[in-house]
């Protein structure tokens, strides 16, 4: 896949097949629309091409306070797409002025001017254009100004909940990496540097891994107890993850770490990947390190019967 910051620089297409969205998840109903962009564009002989915005639209128009986390920062997010079979994708830097765009010029300015768009497929709630005003009645009418068709991807849903990346921020919120994982297709991961610990999990034979938190646009599932796999040197080992203020340790902040099974080596400053495959429970504050040992324990027999039949799911 072919990445543009600028979509000027793209070159000259033949009508090909084009989305676009802000694609946080990269999930279940994304994929979806990937895929039928991919059947069309073999069918027809053109190319595949995703536009895409950052910032996230709504840092740009409401600050970075506003509250929306992300389930991939932006650099594993086009390693996603791209995953997808996509042959281009176009970064477009989302701005007030970008914003204040009509529908139709966003769809004659860029579309159409520098893509020579054939065909346009969006997903059943998307919107585009100035206030949102865009969706796919409006651009079905743009298409036969413009001369491209437009079609539209359905919701999916699974167990009953529509796959959307609200959702899934949702239920990784209360740490319900299970379903959150079925909605987006893959397991949730967190991408961070090995840092420097309190070493206290060495003394109770519970050696960790702590990570850095990642960017502070990255959303962190829920605190907790977790089964997991982490990539270390290009090799997945099973491990169980702690997210949260580690209770019975005072003054203890927010932290990550892994105590990662069959592995005890110091990799300070390697970046490794977590995969959340199950939430186990909440953290809890123990009456001293004894308590929390055999608690400990306990957990890592969970997670092996969990990982047991749980794979590694890319």
């Amino acid at each position: 896949m072919q990445i543009f910051d600028d979509i000027i620089k793209i070159p000259k297409l033949r009508a090909p097949v084009v989305t676009i969205g802000t694609f946080d998840g990269v999930h279940l109903g994304h994929q979806q629309i990937f895929h039928r962009m991919k059947s069309i564009a073999t069918e027809t002989g053109s190319k595949a091409v995703a536009v895409t915005f950052e910032p996230h639209p709504r840092f740009a128009l409401e600050g970075e306070d506003c509250g929306v986390k992300l389930i991939n920062i932006p650099e594993k997010k086009y390693e996603r797409i791209a995953l997808q079979g996509i042959d281009y994708l176009i970064i477009i830097k989302f701005t007030s002025e970008f914003a204040s765009l009509s529908p139709e010029q966003f769809i004659a300015d860029y579309l159409v001017k520098y893509l020579n768009i054939g065909t346009l497929i969006i997903g059943y709630d998307h919107h585009f254009g100035k206030s949102r005003g865009g969706n796919y009645k409006s651009a079905e009418e743009l298409g036969k100004k413009y001369h491209f068709r437009v079609e539209e991807i359905k919701e999916v849903v699974v167990d009953g909940i529509v796959v959307s990346s609200t959702n899934i921020r949702n239920e990784l919120k209360t740490g319900n990496v299970e379903m959150a994982n079925k909605l987006l297709g893959y397991q949730y991961s967190i991408t961070g540097e090995v840092v420097q610990g309190n070493m206290i999990g060495r003394t109770l034979g519970f050696p960790t891994i702590n990570i850095k938190l990642p960017s502070k646009y990255k959303l962190i599932a829920a605190n907790g107890v977790y089964a997991c796999y982490v990539l270390i040197d290009n090799v997945w080992y099973k491990g169980m993850g702690n997210i949260g203020m580690r209770p019975t340790i005072p003054n203890s902040p927010r932290t990550m770490e892994i105590h990662v099974f069959n592995f005890d080596k110091d990799i300070y400053g390697a970046i490794v990947t977590i995969a959340f495959v199950e939430r186990l429970r909440d953290e809890m504050k123990f009456n001293g390190l004894e308590e929390l040992r055999r608690q400990l324990h306990k957990d890592k027999i969970d997670v092996e019967e969990i990982l047991s039949r749980r794979q590694i799911q890319l």
